[in-house]
């Protein structure tokens, strides 16, 4: 057979092709931008020349204490500027950054960093007593840095003799830092939620977050320049990439260390902030704030609004306070948003009802997805696109995941068949956007975090009188769902609703406890099994 001859000495080599990665989009904007407001926190500000520079001394610090290539850095940060470095000069290090959800106990924290085999650990003071319970816990023993706020009064015990400033500053301006040798090499690994056990690791790769730069920027018009608030926290999914993409757009990040509605409202006004993202929750808090906390806006923002679908009467709401919202939807596994709703200039034309209906859709594939659509799990055959029929959300492409480290039995799952199947269920409309109806996974969103029921239902189980536990999602106006148990117990000294909260709230994170617990017999099938859409369905009656 003849060799095709488009095949015929064009070799890859140095000069036509390097391994994608946000790590050049950074150095490219600091190059080109060297003044431009890169960070914005408190009172400081930063350049992309003092932001580059540092991130290369932080990566510089970070090989010092004989990191390489494939261990794991693991940060408990909040929306701060190190958080935003950690992004950048862990990779330049050639290692794979961890960043862990402050609101987690110190079990889950041993446990990921236990998995993860954490060889460096940056700790935020605010969160030194669950990080000090989980060091503790955990075998692993990693390099702590203490990372103390200059800009705000934190008060909390030091756990190391290394400061952050000091860590960096110990660095060398002057670090070769080093790209992928392959675009497929990791760049993070983001914890799920341990839907059935301990949580998994979803490993990202600097492919895929380089095109979720460029995908984001499409998704959400960014444009050049933009000034983006930190409303998401930076640990979920790398704040769907965003420290990274904001970088590519040489953007100005707004720092935003506590989501509060008074701060919010000041950020945008104050910095003429363009866009922002986050769960429906900030828009509650937003659009439910004082009048004397609210400011008016000179400028349209845009608000890009992922989690449980936002109320319809929220997103009213915000149109009419002049925001432009964008809704998108995805998972851990997915590098956060892999879906948008595409609007279309005609639907400006609905009538309000039609139109927030049309927005709560979760759309159609991000522009770095390859495929999108709802199957059945069984036969792998696409669903009729009625808008009733339902099946499970399928994803293919660049933006999915590598897979789940160290657990190839639960990575083969999740790609059987050729697609992510993500264990939510949907339905397939005739003009090829999707919508969400339920998650089979049974996963609580409760202001944009991710609860497993049966994470709540083993610790019920705990309790000595608890023989049946069933836990589901409450709507709830504020949060969106928070968690109700159903539970039967067995007979003795009377326990009370608040008894059995309290229990809860001494052995898990207070915003995964239930909310409610309502005592009866539960609905099972003729196997035992409860039936926990008969619950769901108390609600909706």
């Amino acid at each position: 057979m003849t060799e095709n001859i488009f095949e015929q000495n064009l070799d890859k080599n140095p000069a036509n092709y390097q391994p994608l990665t946000p790590l050049s989009l950074f150095e490219r904007t600091a190059a080109i931008f060297p003044e431009h407001l890169a960070i914005i926190h408190g009172e400081s500000r930063t350049t992309y020349a003092e932001y580059y520079k540092r991130s290369i001394k932080l990566a510089s610090a970070i090989s010092q204490q004989n990191i390489k290539k494939g261990d794991t850095v693991s940060v408990m940060l909040s929306n701060t500027p190190s958080m935003l470095e950690a992004h950048m000069a862990v990779p330049m290090a050639g290692a794979v950054l961890h960043t862990m959800n402050t609101r987690l106990d110190a079990e889950i924290i041993a446990f990921q960093m236990d998995h993860a085999e954490t060889k460096l650990l940056i700790t935020d003071l605010e969160f030194s007593p669950v990080i000090k319970a989980a060091l503790e816990i955990c075998k692993s023993r990693p390099v702590v840095i203490d990372y103390v706020d200059p800009e705000f009064d934190i008060e909390g015990e030091r756990l190391s003799s290394i400061e952050y400033e000091e860590f960096l500053n110990k660095g060398d301006e002057t670090f070769q830092w080093k790209m992928p040798d392959d675009e497929w090499d990791a760049i993070s690994v983001s914890y799920t939620s341990g839907t059935t056990g301990n949580p998994k690791g979803v490993v990202y790769h600097h492919r895929g977050a380089t095109l979720m730069c460029y995908s984001n920027n499409l998704a959400a018009d960014l444009g050049t320049h933009p000034v983006y608030l930190w409303t998401l926290p930076m640990f979920h999914c790398n704040g769907w990439c965003f420290p990274w993409t904001i970088a590519t757009a040489a953007g100005t990040h707004v720092c935003l260390r506590w989501v509060r509605a008074n701060a919010i409202y000041d950020a945008l006004a104050d910095h003429r902030v363009t866009h922002m993202c986050g769960a429906p929750i900030v828009m509650s808090t937003m659009m439910s704030a004082l009048k004397e906390e609210k400011r008016t806006l000179e400028q349209q923002v845009t608000f890009v609004a992922a989690a449980a679908p936002p109320p319809e009467s929220v997103l009213r709401a915000m149109t009419e306070a002049g925001f432009k919202v964008v809704h998108v939807y995805g998972l851990t596994e997915t590098y956060g948003p892999a879906t948008m709703n595409a609007w279309k200039s005609e639907w400006d034309e609905l009538p309000v009802q039609e139109r927030t209906t049309k927005m709560a859709r979760q759309g159609v594939s991000y522009p770095a997805l390859e495929g999108l659509t709802i199957m059945d799990p069984v036969t792998m055959e696409v669903v009729p696109k009625d808008g009733e029929t339902m099946g499970e959300v399928m994803f293919r492409g660049n933006i999915v995941m590598k897979g789940y480290l160290k657990n190839p039995e639960a990575t083969n799952d999740a790609f059987a068949g050729g697609w992510f199947h993500s264990g939510d269920l949907g339905v397939l409309y005739d003009d090829g956007y999707i919508q969400l109806k339920d998650r089979s996974k049974d996963v609580i969103i409760s202001g944009g975090e991710n609860i497993s029921s049966i994470e709540v239902e083993n610790i019920l189980f705990k309790h000595e009188r608890v023989t049946a536990a069933a836990v589901v999602g409450m709507p709830d106006e504020k949060w969106g769902e928070t968690p109700c148990a159903f539970v039967e117990i067995s007979e003795g000294p009377e326990l009370s609703e608040t008894d059995l909260i309290e229990f809860c709230r001494e052995k898990m994170a207070r915003f995964k406890c239930p909310k409610r617990i309502v005592f009866g017999e539960l609905p099972k099938t003729s196997t035992g099994k409860i039936q926990k859409f008969k619950l769901r369905e108390q609600f909706k009656s």
